[in-house]
This record gives C-alpha cells, sequence and structure tokens, in this order.
C-alpha cells in the first residue's frame, strides 16, 4: 500500500508544513537522498508542543509529541515532493528530547516518531538506524526536534 494510501487508512491529520525558524531550507536532495531540517512538535492550529520531559510533560505526553513531529515531517516531505509515495526509506534519524539531567528514556520518547514512520511506509522501510539524545533546551523551548535522511525516487 502507498503511503498516501496508508495516511488515509490510519485517518491521520497532517499539519501545515512549519512555517521556517531561520535561513535554512527544510529539505535538500542530493540524488536519490532528501535531508530534512530538524522539525518541531507543530500542530494544525499553528503551536508547538513545549515544556521539558521529567519536567513538564511524562514520557507519555513526549511520545505524543514526537509523534506529532513526525506528521510534521510528513508535511514537509509532501510539500516539498509532491508525495510522500517518492519516499523509499529511511535512512537516518537524529532526535533531541528537551529533558532534565535525570529523564534517561530519550530512545522510548522517540519510540513515537518511529512507531509512526513504521505504521506509514512500513517497518522495513519507514525505520532506519537511529540516535535519541537529551538537551537541556530547544528552540522556543519546543518538546522534540528531529531530522531525518530519506531514500527518495
Amino acid at each position: 500500500m502507498s503511503a498516501e494510501a496508508k495516511i488515509k487508512e490510519l485517518g491521520l491529520e497532517l499539519p501545515p508544513a512549519p512555517p521556517k525558524g531561520g535561513v535554512y531550507k527544510p529539505l535538500v536532495t542530493v540524488n536519490n537522498l532528501a535531508y530534512l531540517s530538524g522539525h518541531g512538535p507543530f500542530q494544525s492550529d499553528g503551536t508547538y508542543i513545549t515544556g521539558r520531559l521529567g519536567e513538564d510533560l511524562t514520557l507519555e505526553q513526549g511520545q505524543a509529541a514526537a509523534r506529532q513531529v513526525g506528521l510534521a515531517l510528513l508535511a514537509t516531505i509532501k510539500e516539498e515532493l509532491g508525495s510522500l509515495d517518492r519516499v523509499k526509506r529511511v535512512i537516518k534519524t537524529l532526535a533531541l528530547v528537551n529533558s532534565t539531567a535525570d529523564f534517561v528514556e530519550q530512545p522510548q520518547t522517540i519510540n513515537g516518531f518511529s512507531e509512526l514512520f513504521g505504521e506509514v511506509f512500513g517497518q522495513d522501510n519507514g525505520i532506519g538506524a537511529r540516535s535519541a539524545l537529551g538537551t537541556n533546551v530547544l528552540p522556543g523551548n519546543i518538546a522534540v526536534e528531529i531530522e531525518v535522511i530519506l531514500e527518495i525516487e
């Protein structure tokens, strides 16, 4: 099943592609690779999910924020490439979690993103190599920031 059809089947609502927060391109292609700049948990109402894991947000709320980042990334992919069906597979994900020094569940937090991409693109193609790191602050106090490298057609 195509990614576009899977989005409809799952009943997912993509937010608008997030506005740029600086001087950069949201997506750059080189040959058959697409490099997506870091995205935050941008919502359809134009706001971001904010807060620190271990202080303001629970693990479950962080997973929901990571899933929302995935939806924002899908919106950018669709806007920039014209169709989600151009994605062959996820190569690499780098994720940052806004968290306290004693919060150590960054990988579990980012599972919210990875599970979404696995649902949309399939387990083999939607889940790639990944790093999940904690940080003491992210721009605008967003909960999670994720960047992705994709193989595309």
